[in-house]
């Protein structure tokens, strides 16, 4: 049985995407799982033992316009798989897997152009992504979706994250994530920085970790507190989940970091601004909990959020204070001793 799973979305959706992988393993025994992504992707599934091939689609560079496409169509129909599995629910997805020529295609029914696969799976909007995901086998896993995802963490990834930080204990570790595509899903920089300096004062250590892009956050907090590390841009994905292996405890907006977390079981706070854990993307291990300021009525504003708030006051990040936070930091932190 070969078996092509389509996630052309961003590394959150990916690592949300690693728990179906591991359970087709299962349905499917001695099957062939291959992985259709983007570039930026290709590190987290690689590390995933349950794939065989990662097959990049790099649309928006080198497999951008019409040829590529159905050069890339053409690929997977020689592949000559017996059925393509798609939670990413993009016209693109459905277009690639009619074109592939497989006979079993299925995504669901919220899909763009779901006319174009032979089976559709009701999308639940109050699901957990995961469950959701899941739903995708035609099983029924209402009491048994909280599937971790797996992720190999190799020698190397450890004694190159150790090495860096030697001079940390982890033991007082504390992982900060301030960043976002979105800007209206980003806990106010300010308010990070006023958590940041309570919990150095209580000899917690802070390490700030995300893309190149997240480093104007970090050096704010740098700039303010000394003490806090920040390595921005310095880290992969692997080396952030190993990180956050080691710390007690990652704060974070609605975003990656937060799925990076449940991939070692970890502590993990995510704070919610513009958008709400009902939309199914929240921390779902025993471990971790979620915090947001719901008494809004123009919240949420938007799935994914916004470049800026479309009422230009940012309440539910601004109201959502730094006490309120710390009270909670510090109960997960006495709780995980």
């Amino acid at each position: 049985m070969k078996i092509l799973v389509i996630q052309t979305a961003f590394p959150g959706d990916a690592i949300l995407t690693l728990p179906l992988i591991q359970e087709i393993s299962k349905q499917y025994e001695n099957s062939e799982i291959d992985i259709l992504c983007i570039p930026s992707t290709k590190i987290l599934f690689d590390a995933s033992p349950y794939i065989k091939n990662v097959i990049v689609y790099d649309k928006r560079k080198i497999d951008k316009g019409f040829f590529a496409f159905f050069r890339l169509a053409k690929k997977l129909k020689q592949n000559k798989y017996n059925k393509i599995i798609s939670p990413h629910r993009s016209a693109r997805s459905s277009l690639l897997a009619f074109f592939s020529g497989v006979k079993e295609r299925v995504s669901f029914d919220k899909s763009s152009l779901a006319f174009l696969y032979n089976k559709k799976i009701k999308y639940h909007t109050d699901w957990h992504e995961v469950r959701r995901n899941l739903s995708l086998l035609g099983e029924d896993y209402s009491e048994s979706w909280k599937i971790l995802p797996e992720i190999l963490i190799t020698k190397e990834i450890k004694k190159h994250v150790e090495g860096l930080f030697s001079h940390v204990d982890f033991n007082k570790l504390i992982v900060i994530a301030p960043g976002s595509v979105w800007e209206t899903k980003k806990y106010p920089i300010e308010y990070f920085q006023k958590i940041c300096d309570e919990l150095v004062k209580n000899s917690y250590e802070i390490i700030v970790i995300g893309g190149k892009e997240d480093s104007r956050l970090a050096e704010i907090l740098v700039k303010n507190n000394p003490k806090i590390i920040n390595s921005c841009g310095q880290l992969n994905f692997l080396h952030s989940i190993y990180l956050i292996k080691l710390s007690r405890l990652l704060i974070c907006n609605d975003s990656a970091p937060t799925h990076l977390g449940m991939a070692t079981d970890s502590s993990v706070l995510t704070i919610y601004c513009s958008t709400i854990p009902k939309f199914g993307f929240y921390p779902y291990n025993a471990k971790s909990k979620h915090i947001s300021f719901d008494k809004l009525d123009c919240k949420p504003c938007g799935i994914h959020g916004h470049i800026k708030c479309p009422k230009e006051h940012f309440k539910c990040g601004f109201e959502l204070k730094p006490s309120q936070v710390l009270e909670e930091i510090y109960l997960m932190l006495e709780a995980g001793h």
